[in-house]
C-alpha cells in the first residue's frame, strides 16, 4: 500500500490555509479528478484522496486533531476504506456535480436538494383572451369565468381540523425529506428524497379540516372582470394577480396572465396607433376631384379628393387613427385610393365616355398614351 501523503499536500495548500482557500482547493481538484471526467487510470484514487483530505481539513475538529497528532489521531474515523467514510463535504460535491452534469445529484445535502416545508407561492398560469378590432382600439372591460383554488378559510390552508390537529411527521422529523444510501464507485453516496409518510410538508395531521377535506384549499368557479385598455395589441399580457395555480404549505397563489389576440376588422387594418383604408373611387371624381364621407373607428368623416389624383395616392386623416394610451396624440387615418371603372355603362355614359376619346384624339391634343410612346423615344 502507498504511504499517505499530507492532507496540506494533497490539496496543495499551507497549513495556515483559511477555510475558504481549503474549499477553493478543494472545489478545483475534486472538477480535476473526477472519474466521470478525467478517465486517467489513477483518477478515481487521487479522486478519494482528495476527498478525505477535504473532510479533515474542513472540518475545524478534525483539523485541530490532525495538526496536533497526524494520522494517528485519525484511527477509528473510517479513512483506511477509501471514500465509504466521507461526510463532511457533500454541499461542495453536489456543486461539482451541478458543474458537470446541470443538476444537484438529487439532494446532495446542499440546500437545493432539500424540500421545502415551508409556504411557496403558486405556479404562474397563461391563458388567452380573444377581443374584437374595436375593442382593442378604445379598451373594454371583460368578464372570465376561472376556476381557482383558494387556501381554505376553516383552516388557513393547514388542512386539519384545528391546529392542534398538526403534528410533526414521526418519519422525517418534521424535515420534510428521508435519507436513503447507496454503494456505488465511489463509496457509500447518501442522497435525500420527499418523505414518503408526509410527502415532504414535514407534517402529519390526525384530523383533517371538514371543509377542504384536508386538502388546505377550495376550488371556486369565480367571474373575474379585467379591464382591456386602450390600444392593446395582439400578444401583449394582462396579468391578474393571484388568480394563478395554487400556493403550497400556505403560500399565496400565482397569478394569470392573459395573452390577447385581437380579431381582425374585414377592412379596417392596423399599423400601430395608425389606420388604414383603401377607398375606391371613379376615374371621373379622380380627375375632376370631389368630396367623400370615408368610414373611420370613429365614425364617418368628410374628406377632400383633390381633382387630378391618381391610383394609390395616399389621403391623411390626422387623429381618426387610435387612441394613444397613455393620453398622447391618437394615430392617424391613411387612406388609400384605388380608382375603379364601371365594367357596365349605360348608353348615355357610353355616348360620354366616346365624346372624350375623340377630344382626347383631336390633332395636337398629346394624350396620356402619346406621352407614354414619347418617353420610349
Amino acid at each position: 500500500m502507498a504511504e499517505k501523503r499530507d492532507y496540506y499536500e494533497v490539496l496543495g495548500i499551507s497549513k495556515g490555509a483559511s477555510e475558504d482557500e481549503i474549499k477553493k482547493a478543494y472545489r478545483k481538484l475534486a472538477k480535476k479528478y473526477h472519474p466521470d471526467v478525467n478517465k486517467a487510470p489513477d483518477a478515481e484514487e487521487k479522486f478519494k484522496e482528495i476527498n478525505e483530505a477535504y473532510e479533515v481539513l474542513s472540518d475545524p475538529q478534525k483539523r485541530a486533531t490532525y495538526d496536533q497528532f497526524g494520522f494517528a489521531g485519525m484511527d477509528g474515523a473510517g479513512f483506511g476504506q477509501g471514500f465509504s467514510g466521507f461526510s463532511g463535504g457533500f454541499d461542495d460535491l453536489g456543486d461539482i456535480f451541478s458543474s458537470f452534469f446541470g443538476g444537484d445529484m438529487g439532494g446532495f445535502g446542499s440546500a437545493r436538494g432539500r424540500t421545502n416545508t415551508g409556504p411557496m407561492r403558486g405556479d404562474d398560469i397563461l391563458k388567452r383572451l380573444e377581443i374584437g378590432f374595436m375593442e382593442a382600439c378604445f379598451g373594454t372591460t371583460k368578464t372570465i369565468r376561472i376556476n381557482v383554488d383558494e387556501t381554505c378559510t376553516a383552516c388557513g390552508g393547514s388542512g386539519a381540523a384545528s391546529p392542534s390537529d398538526v403534528e410533526t411527521c414521526p418519519t422525517c422529523k418534521g424535515r420534510g425529506t428521508v435519507i436513503t444510501q447507496q454503494r456505488s464507485i465511489l463509496g457509500v453516496v447518501q442522497s435525500q428524497r420527499p418523505c414518503p409518510e408526509c410527502g415532504g410538508s414535514g407534517k402529519k395531521i390526525r384530523k383533517v379540516c371538514p371543509q377542504c377535506a384536508g386538502r388546505g384549499y377550495q376550488t371556486k368557479t369565480q367571474n373575474v372582470e379585467v379591464k382591456i385598455p386602450v390600444g392593446i395589441n395582439s400578444g401583449q399580457r394582462l396579468r391578474v394577480a393571484g388568480k394563478g395555480g395554487r400556493g403550497a404549505n400556505g403560500g399565496p397563489n400565482g397569478d394569470l396572465y392573459l395573452e390577447i389576440l385581437v380579431r381582425p376588422h374585414d377592412k379596417f387594418i392596423r399599423d400601430g396607433k395608425n389606420i388604414l383604408l383603401e377607398i375606391p373611387i371613379t376615374a371621373v371624381d379622380a380627375t375632376l376631384g370631389t368630396t367623400v364621407d370615408v368610414p373611420t373607428i370613429n365614425g364617418e368623416v368628410t374628406m377632400k379628393i383633390p381633382a387630378g389624383t391618381q391610383e394609390g395616392t395616399q389621403l391623411r386623416l390626422r387623429g381618426e387613427g387610435v387612441p394613444d394610451s397613455r393620453g398622447g396624440k391618437a394615430g392617424d387615418q391613411l387612406c388609400t385610393v384605388r380608382i375603379k371603372i364601371d365594367k357596365k355603362l349605360t348608353a348615355k355614359e357610353k355616348k360620354l365616355y366616346e365624346e372624350l376619346r375623340e377630344l382626347e384624339g383631336k390633332p395636337g391634343k398629346e394624350n396620356i398614351w402619346d406621352r407614354f410612346i414619347s418617353s420610349f423615344k
